[in-house]
């Protein structure tokens, strides 16, 4: 390019940028009559723009920013118990023999329901109804000897000294008899309890011993659920309280029942604690070994619900923007539970208050505020709150 035109070319700019320093920079005309340069076109120009800028400035600064806010709404926590427990039977016994023998009957079938007292099996007996049998002929002598030994004491053929040998004799005989009538009534094995018979693990015919397990009986009149509970529960549980529970297997009826029974501290450990329900069973649908949702109402505590929109955080830790009075006001908070649609905290906020959830960035301590969809005031100052407002 030739020298004359690049020349041109920089005469244009530097034009053009003294035009702009002129027209847009305000010290402009000032610094030109210092100079010596007289410039009223610039000075007006720059009056006319500061002007127009000023008015657009005041205008900005009148105008409330919008911001789209949420009702604090109350929420309420620990007003619910949800735990898994295992239920058993209201009293379960495992039936075993008091000695050692063959098992010549069986009279029970697995599932029978049987009564206190019933008799499920026996034991080979004979060798004891033997040993009743010399009992009681050693009584039936004894008593004998002392009808004798009475008759000569009367006519001072015995002293009195062998009359109550004779007599101690007969009192030994009968407690030797009730002896062996007691080990020939234990070869009988009878129900303790009144329940259902499980599954018998013996047969006829079986060698067995006092550790041999006979026949299970299952008191199932009521199922037991034992289930753990957090410590924060472990004020508000008390027997007698009412509680409702479901079975995993059968999630669609809704069973009653009652705290029968809260042990009396915590687990070190895992900080819960033990806590015992009774749960009718008079249809027999429930059995033990089932686990349970169990679920307990309490109180609770209320606490102001927020937006998680609207939870801001700062150096002295998290705080919300409220619109009162048409101004805007920072509200420190203190969090006690998130969840995923709100979240509850605790600070001087009231139910109703409008909380600023989009916009935060235009908020400042109070500024005038206008909330998106409310109604302006009548009287041209801050918007009044509309009966609708938006939220996020």
């Amino acid at each position: 390019m030739a020298a004359w035109k690049q020349l041109v070319i920089a005469i244009v700019l530097l034009a053009a940028a003294a035009f702009a320093w002129v027209r847009y920079y305000p010290g402009a005309p000032d610094i030109l009559a210092g100079w010596g340069i007289e410039a009223d076109w610039a000075r007006a120009a720059t009056s006319g723009s500061d002007e127009a800028g000023g008015q657009a400035a005041g205008q900005a600064a009148r105008r409330p920013a919008t911001v789209v806010t949420a009702p604090v709404t109350a929420a309420t926590i620990n007003d619910k118990l949800s735990a898994i427990g295992t239920g058993r039977a209201n009293a379960s016994v495992s039936i075993k023999p008091y000695s050692s023998g063959r098992l010549t009957e069986l009279l029970v079938e697995p599932g029978a329901r049987v009564a206190r007292g019933d008799v499920l099996a026996r034991l080979d007996s004979d060798g004891e109804e033997i040993a009743v049998d010399r009992a009681r002929i050693a009584l039936e002598d004894a008593q004998a000897r002392v009808t004798r030994v009475t008759a000569l004491r009367s006519s001072n053929a015995a002293s009195t000294v062998q009359v109550t040998e004779a007599q101690l004799a007969v009192d030994n005989a009968r407690l030797a008899l009730r002896d062996a009538e007691l080990a020939l009534d234990r070869r009988a094995i009878v129900a303790p309890i009144a329940g259902i018979v499980g599954i018998l693990p013996v047969e006829v015919g079986n060698y067995v011993t006092a550790e041999t397990q006979i026949a299970m009986v299952d008191d199932r009149s009521s199922i037991i659920v034992d289930f753990w509970v957090p410590e924060r529960y472990a004020g508000l549980i008390a027997v007698g309280e009412p509680l409702t529970a479901t079975s995993i297997a059968r999630p669609s009826d809704l069973l009653e029942g009652v705290v029968s029974a809260v042990d009396n501290r915590l687990d070190e450990q895992s900080r819960t604690l033990l806590v015992r329900a009774r749960i009718a069973n008079e249809d027999d649908t429930l059995r033990a070994g089932m686990s349970f949702q169990v679920s307990m109402r309490f109180p609770g505590d209320s606490y102001p619900s927020v937006n998680p929109l609207a939870i801001q955080w700062g150096s002295d830790g998290a705080f919300v923007w409220t619109v009162r009075a048409g101004l805007g006001t920072r509200v420190p908070v203190r969090i006690v539970q998130r969840n995923t649609e709100n979240v509850l905290v605790a600070g001087s906020l009231a139910v109703g208050d409008q909380v600023v959830t989009e916009g935060i960035h235009l908020v400042r301590e109070g500024a005038e505020l206008l909330i998106a969809g409310a109604e302006p005031a009548g009287d041209g100052g801050p918007a009044a709150p509309a009966t609708r407002r938006s939220g996020s």
